[in-house]
């Protein structure tokens, strides 16, 4: 079995030869009914949602990259989007209460960049527990889980009887309410009185050093603050999850077929992208299959207003 997994908007392709798989990950990944209810984490889980009254806001951006072309208006309904992505500390008590089994533990690897060759790799053992693999240190509680494929993300807001958020709806809370036209979710600049608003990449190549906003990889979900409306970690730290197949926004010359195995995902991370800052503002947007799983992408989970 041939694997291909789409690197963020880096469109790089890793590949690997499988044949002697004997399993997959399940069609009925994320469907609440085979799931255990866990009536703690989701009292805990809505406590740290964010609440938006929903209605019509502009999407997109006429500045941006191509794909986030052109401003066109979307009606959101009334929603809550979780405050924070989901830490490892909530998914490990996802996994103990059900046994869960994530696509990159079916697959056996999962998707990590080696600094040191510089390249994609599938790293054997690499899971939401141990991000870089076996060898390599154990993901903390209180950062944002990785290594979770959108089945997974999909399963685990299912569990808590939620969902994932569309991408309407995470602009929306990005721009808080769609008001906001700045260019990140808390502003107009990465760097503020000489201090970071948020976990990225420094630097415009591979090679760049890190560390400069206190961090090499994922940092502690909302770390950075607030932005204006509550919401933290919407833009860096790691890309999110959402529920939609990525497709071209109405009006958009450039089509891109519909596809549901390529999902939607947003908001950057602490790791290079090739479209820079582009990949951390409120608008910006890009795409993964939705079997794939790497170091450097999360999730949060919505649900409708009751």
């Amino acid at each position: 079995m041939m694997r291909v997994i789409l690197i963020a908007t880096a469109f790089l392709y890793l590949s690997s030869c499988q044949s002697n798989r004997q399993t997959k990950p399940s069609e009925d990944a994320g469907k609440k009914k085979s799931l255990p209810s866990a009536e703690m984490d989701i009292q805990t889980e809505t406590a740290t949602m964010v609440a938006f009254e929903g209605g019509a806001f502009r999407m997109g951006s006429d500045q941006g990259l191509p794909n986030e072309r052109p401003v066109h208006e979307v009606m959101v309904k009334p929603f809550r989007i979780g405050k924070y992505p989901v830490t490892v500390s909530e998914f490990r008590r996802f996994v103990a209460a059900t046994g869960y089994r994530t696509d990159a533990d079916r697959f056996g690897d999962s998707g990590v960049f080696d600094f040191t060759r510089q390249n994609w790799t599938l790293v054997p053992g690499a899971n939401w527990e141990y991000p870089a693999g076996k060898q390599a240190p154990r993901a903390a509680d209180d950062h944002p889980v990785t290594q979770v494929s959108w089945n997974d993300a999909s399963a685990y807001c299912a569990w808590l009887g939620k969902r994932l958020p569309t991408e309407a709806e995470w602009e929306y809370a990005a721009r808080c309410g769609g008001k906001s036209n700045t260019r990140f979710s808390w502003g107009n600049a990465l760097v503020v009185n000489g201090k970071h608003r948020a976990n990225v990449w420094q630097g415009n190549n591979l090679l760049a050093a890190q560390g400069a906003d206190g961090f090499t990889l994922t940092s502690p979900v909302g770390f950075y603050g607030e932005n204006p409306c509550g919401m933290t970690d919407m833009g860096g730290n790691v890309w999110n999850w959402c529920a939609d197949a990525y497709q071209s926004y109405p009006g958009n010359p450039q089509a891109i077929p519909v596809n549901d195995e390529v999902k939607v995902i947003r908001g950057g991370s602490f790791f290079y992208d090739q479209n820079g800052e582009n990949s951390f503002t409120a608008t910006g947007r890009a795409s993964n299959t939705r079997e794939t799983s790497l170091f450097n992408t999360g999730f949060r989970c919505a649900e409708d207003a009751k």
